[in-house]
């Protein structure tokens, strides 16, 4: 058993170790720090209810059943940033969440006070490392101290389900995702472990013996209940992860043809920069390149490969993709033999600095490759039939029009 409770905590503390990453940066963020705070204090949850721990608290301290009042308290802590973590999540004003937090901490302090004190006027001589809930069950004091954190942490669990619940409405994908497991995790841990907790208890009161509820029953639930919570924290970030990989490798083309004229700093190379980190660097430097190549922008080949792309049949955004991604190529040509800027230059903004996002960078770098027809492509250079005697100053030769199928 002290295996599966050690495993679900290492899980449950490598989620936190992912989101916090960054220990300088995350401690600006107060709902990164909230989540790594409950994803961590839940998995020294696990670590203190492990037998093994229990056992070697107990004669380390030399009070029997002191491990009880440390995985309690330490199970309210737990509860306790659950809530701050969906009051960070809810937003507000700074007062306004300030006053919230603190409310919950007093609470939650108040209530991990009470479990202490109640253990010490119990009477527990007897160690029990697995039923103790049960075995003390109709003892005075430790009673008590057993209800009262089996309610406080259920007060968590229930709100964070009602949070979960309504803000899985409101939103949509991975985040969407992300509550529903996160939902499913809190509601297999309110019917899978506590109520088996408080059936068990019960059951000794009433005279009866449903000890493997509290034994057999709870612990895995808690353990599979922690993992869904921690899919559900790291999924929204893992998705972002994904899809940044995705956008850095369609990114690679446009990168290919323009990285000669970015002046911006060079990404770091360090293998542990995470996929957005990187994406984040190849965007920063694209934008840098396109400026730098804006003043050698032929609007003669924009218009030209423009006209031609709507003949073709494509729609005005299709051929205005193309028609840049041309005017591009060319202007990637001209900087890298140092040619004079063209005549036709001019302000004019593409459409991916235009939009927010990687988005308009990937169609930019799609564009590139993609055919005005059959057998018309790019091949990532302005072909000779769209500028003609390229550079010259004078009077050129009216190209060929793209053979159109």
């Amino acid at each position: 058993m002290s295996l599966v409770v050690y495993l679900a905590a290492f899980v449950f503390g490598m989620t936190s170790v992912l989101l916090f990453r960054r220990p300088r940066k995350a401690m600006r963020n107060p709902l990164t720090v909230s989540t790594c705070a409950a994803i961590v204090l839940g998995a020294l949850v696990f670590v203190c209810a492990a037998p093994a721990t229990l056992a070697t608290v107990n004669e380390l301290t030399g009070v029997p059943n002191f491990g009880a009042p440390l995985t309690y308290g330490m199970l309210s802590a737990y509860s306790c940033a659950v809530l701050v973590l969906l009051i960070n999540w809810r937003g507000g004003s700074r007062e306004r969440v300030r006053r919230s937090v603190l409310r919950t901490v007093a609470a939650y302090g108040l209530l991990v006070v009470t479990i202490v004190v109640l253990f010490v006027l119990a009477e527990a001589d007897t160690e029990r490392l697995r039923d103790l809930d049960t075995y003390y069950a109709g003892t005075p004091f430790m009673r008590e101290m057993i209800l009262l954190y089996l309610v406080g942490h259920s007060a968590a669990m229930l709100v964070m389900c009602a949070v979960c619940l309504k803000w899985a409405r409101e939103v949509g994908g991975p985040l969407r995702t992300g509550l529903r497991l996160i939902l499913v995790g809190a509601l297999l841990d309110v019917l899978g472990f506590q109520l088996s907790k408080y059936t068990a208890i019960v059951a000794r009161w009433t005279g009866h013996d449903l000890d493997f509820l509290s034994t057999t029953v709870a612990p895995p639930m808690a353990s599979l209940a922690a993992l869904l919570c921690s899919a559900g924290y790291l999924l929204p970030s893992a998705v972002a992860q994904w899809r940044a990989l995705g956008d850095h490798r369609r990114l690679a083309p446009l990168w290919s043809l323009v990285k000669s004229a970015s002046t911006a700093p060079k990404p770091p190379t360090d293998w542990w920069q995470l996929p957005l980190a990187r994406l984040q660097w190849r965007e920063v430097s694209i934008h840098d390149a396109l400026l730098a190549l804006a003043p050698y922008f032929d609007h003669r080949v924009r218009k030209r490969v423009r006209d031609s792309a709507l003949r073709a049949g494509r729609s005005p955004h299709e051929s205005r993709l193309a028609a840049e991604a041309a005017m591009l190529a060319d202007a990637a040509r001209r900087a890298a033999a140092r040619e004079e800027p063209p005549e036709s230059g001019g302000t004019y903004r593409l459409h991916a600095t235009e939009v927010s996002g990687t988005g308009g960078l990937v169609e930019l770098a799609e564009a590139l490759h993609r055919p005005l027809g059959a057998g018309a492509a790019y091949d990532g250079v302005a072909p000779s039939s769209l500028t003609g005697s390229a550079g010259s100053a004078g009077s050129r030769t009216e190209p060929e029009e793209p053979h159109v199928a």
